[in-house]
């Protein structure tokens, strides 16, 4: 029998959501999702997660679902044109039409400010997937009007269910004995991307002499070092090799931190994507012991979209360098973290009388601003007052780390408040 040539996981992709693994709190039981197709009503959203997490999968989903006209485009291969052809397409139906655009992060603003002017007239429902940060890929304008939904890395029980029903149902595979005997380098080399378990599956058995066919980790591993320059490029390199070299930076190694920088140079890396990665660990590992680290990363991710590679890898290996051999101080990312989780746990709490804008006349005589003390009138443009609502006063969120910068900030927050916060 001749081999079909589609290959095995796109063979297999599930076209209901009866069939579909994972993103359990998205098309559950009582998923957001789930409910969306049951009442045949979209809003305008966005997917956003890593690869092979089914993404593409639940939009083909959403496509077989409902009772609209749908329309597909890939942002690497499509333009401006091809995204008006739908748009006029659109205008003359009966039905509004959804139009899903794969890697939407790829357009430029002016391919998304075209789609900006037919969702916010209502002519189509747009479905985007990205695996970039919407809020740095998205124009603000249109991500305000999609709802942005998370996807995550399937579950070692998620691949581990896939990779059985797989084996059970695909008409090729069932032509052989297929015994998974082992199983945890098949998850360690997917890293929760179905997309991957299945190519890599699918290339185990098609290279076994026999129709007996025993997975075990030895027999991955072996197959799998003959392609791993191919599956960094896919998934590996946006998350593993990333993971590597924020950790290396981290860590105070700049040696380690150029050569993770260097896989990713060599593999083709979007040097946009690794400049936001040294904007974000230039506030969240590095923060106030050295305020300057977020100066220099954002200009860093200034320059490489103005100048792009071979030599944006000098600017990028530049602020590299910088930022693994900084201080380090990760107080402001546990700040932030814990006065989230304090919001959350108190609610809306109100604002005290004091620190109210008196605006109004009205305003004025309910009391709000009366009994303000305006700090620039005191001795060292500081007077002691209270800023948090009365429920949770004398609350400390921010813990200076132990370095020269945040030390003189403790000092002054000492000479100030220590009988109120205890610095």
């Amino acid at each position: 029998m001749q081999q079909n040539t589609t290959p095995l996981a796109e063979r297999m992709r599930p076209h209901s959501l009866e069939t579909f693994i994972g993103q359990k709190h998205l098309v559950g039981a009582n998923g957001i999702l789930r409910k969306i197709i049951s009442s045949q009503i979209l809003p305008s959203m966005i997917f956003w997660g890593p690869p092979g997490v089914g993404k593409t999968t639940l939009a083909n989903i959403i496509a077989n679902q409902i009772n609209t006209p749908f329309y597909a485009l890939n942002a690497i291969q499509s333009g401006i044109k091809d995204i008006r052809d739908i748009l006029q397409k659109a205008k003359g139906g009966i039905f509004k039409p959804v139009l899903f655009i794969d890697e939407i992060h790829r357009f430029n603003k002016g391919q998304q400010d075209a789609l900006l002017n037919a969702v916010e007239k209502g002519h189509i429902t747009l479905i985007g997937a990205t695996t970039e940060n919407p809020s740095f890929e998205v124009n603000s304008a249109l991500l305000s009007r999609c709802q942005v939904y998370t996807l995550q890395n399937l579950t070692e029980e998620d691949l581990l269910q896939l990779v059985h029903w797989v084996i059970q149902e695909d008409k090729e595979l069932q032509q052989k004995e297929i015994h998974l005997e082992e199983y945890e380098a098949l998850f360690q080399l997917s890293n929760g991307d179905a997309r991957k378990i299945l190519n890599l599956l699918e290339l185990i058995v098609n290279q076994a002499n026999n129709n007996d066919v025993k997975i075990t980790n030895e027999l991955v591993k072996e197959i799998a070092q003959q392609t791993t320059l191919n599956y960094d490029k896919s998934g590996d390199m946006h998350y593993d090799i990333i993971s590597a070299f924020i950790k290396s930076i981290r860590g105070g190694d700049p040696n380690a931190s150029l050569y993770w920088l260097a896989r990713m140079i060599e593999a083709g890396e979007d040097a946009k994507f690794i400049a936001r990665r040294l904007l974000i660990a230039a506030s969240e590992d590095i923060g106030l012991a050295n305020p300057t680290a977020l100066v220099m990363a954002n200009n860093c991710f200034q320059a490489v979209n103005v100048i792009g590679f071979p030599e944006a890898r000098i600017i990028l290996s530049q602020t590299t360098i910088y930022l693994a051999t900084s201080p380090k101080s990760n107080s402001a990312y546990q700040a932030i973290n814990q006065a989230q989780e304090l919001v959350k746990h108190t609610g809306n709490l109100s604002v005290p009388l004091h620190l109210r804008g008196a605006y109004t006349q009205l305003n004025q005589n309910l009391g709000y601003g009366k009994d303000y003390l305006y700090p620039h009138n005191f001795p060292n443009h500081f007077v002691p007052q209270e800023y948090f609502p009365e429920e949770i006063a004398q609350t400390k969120l921010y813990q200076p780390a132990h370095n020269g910068r945040e030390q003189e900030i403790k000092q002054r927050l000492s000479t100030n408040w220590n009988d109120k916060y205890d610095y």
